[in-house]
């Protein structure tokens, strides 16, 4: 349901995301709000280690960045220069809407919540199929691994649900949804588009030079290990190994590895299994800048990853992905639109998946 308001917005600002994956998922949302005020200018508040990916796309005139520890009422000021008319807040906390608040923009739109509603104008309600994702506990995670199938609710075998338990509560559709929703409020087609990023020749040269990746022969293919939001997260690393080695016996690829500073036990021990000749692995763990990852994704034919902010990125910048989902649901936060059929989208077959645990409780 939109909302009325008087007179179109001159100047909106979207108070983004905090994550990666999450920001390239509300993409679709600011597209469609793109297209419903062409002639708006759009602001994106955004936390400085997220700017970069906001250049070059169509859908935001300029970013303002928040520092990580910066105050609300710093954040405040800066908004409070830029004279908006209208916020949209995708979060759903209530220092983002105290932000805008305090930021004495007129009309302020977010989902409604009892603890931040008074700071919003508009509070939308969510969607009527919405479901929140929820952490199963270790007891109900041990029921589910070791009662009997009938009941446990879940088929260990098929993870078909069983007659008489209640399944966990999963959302019935994607999150872009949850940011489409919003968007819709201020009467922007909820249809979903792709999520979308964008490099230039330009960004992708530069990196391929400070790599030497120009004289590459073999078709380049990413590896991505790691996983800031917790191991539960994470393939086996000897599954990614073997993997990338037959892989690369296959088709005599070149695999960079991907990942922050913090990955780096696993991307050494990768680079030291599979590195068996100079030119056959690059670990770049650590050593690119956010629009660097983005030109060297893009060069990527494949992205080999976990469920990652890189892997919505990789999508998002059209490049094909292979996941294996174990704690959280593809159906949830897959990559790129829901039934791409660039993606290969491979879902645990566990009793308690998914879990959207940071640690496995019993390291299924």
């Amino acid at each position: 349901m939109s909302v009325s308001f008087k007179i179109p917005p001159r100047r909106i600002l979207v108070r983004g995301t905090n994550w990666l994956g999450d920001a390239v998922m509300t993409t679709t949302a600011l597209l469609r709000l793109r297209e419903k005020f062409p002639d708006a200018h759009i602001t994106l508040l955004t936390p400085e280690k997220l700017r970069e990916l906001w250049l070059h796309h169509p859908a935001v005139n300029e970013t303002i960045s928040f520092a990580p520890g910066e105050s609300v009422f710093s954040i405040s000021k800066k908004l409070r220069a830029g004279k908006f008319d209208r916020a949209l807040v995708l979060p759903n906390s209530p220092r983002s809407a105290i932000e805008v608040f305090f930021a004495g923009i007129p009309e302020r739109i977010g989902y409604a919540r009892s603890w931040r509603n008074f700071f919003l104008t508009h509070s939308v309600a969510p969607r009527a199929d919405a479901v929140k994702m929820r952490k199963r506990s270790a007891a109900e995670i041990k029921k589910l691994i070791v009662a009997p199938q009938s009941d446990a609710g879940v088929s260990p075998a098929s993870g078909k649900k069983l007659a008489g338990e209640t399944p966990a509560p999963l959302s019935s559709t994607h999150q872009i949804h949850e940011y489409l929703h919003l968007a819709a409020a201020l009467g922007a087609n909820p249809e979903p588009l792709a999520p979308q990023l964008f490099v230039t020749p330009e960004e992708i040269e530069s990196p391929k030079k400070k790599f030497r990746l120009e004289k590459i022969d073999g078709p380049i293919f990413g590896l991505n290990p790691g996983a800031e939001y917790g191991p539960a997260k994470r393939w086996p690393v000897e599954k990614f190994i073997a993997a990338a080695k037959e892989i690369q016996q296959r088709t005599n690829c070149v695999w960079l590895i991907f990942g922050g500073r913090n990955d780096a036990p696993l991307t050494n021990q990768i680079e030291s299994a599979i590195g068996n000749r100079q030119s056959a692995i690059q670990n770049l763990a650590g050593k690119t800048s956010l629009r660097e990852l983005m030109a060297l994704l893009k060069l990527c034919r494949i992205l080999l990853t976990n469920d990652t902010g890189p892997m919505h990125v990789a999508a998002a910048l059209g490049t094909p992905v292979v996941v294996p989902f174990g704690s959280t649901s593809p159906e949830l936060t897959g990559p790129g639109l829901p039934g791409d059929a660039r993606n290969r989208l491979l879902k645990s077959d566990a009793p308690c998946s998914p879990c959207f645990l940071r640690e496995c409780p019993i390291d299924f």
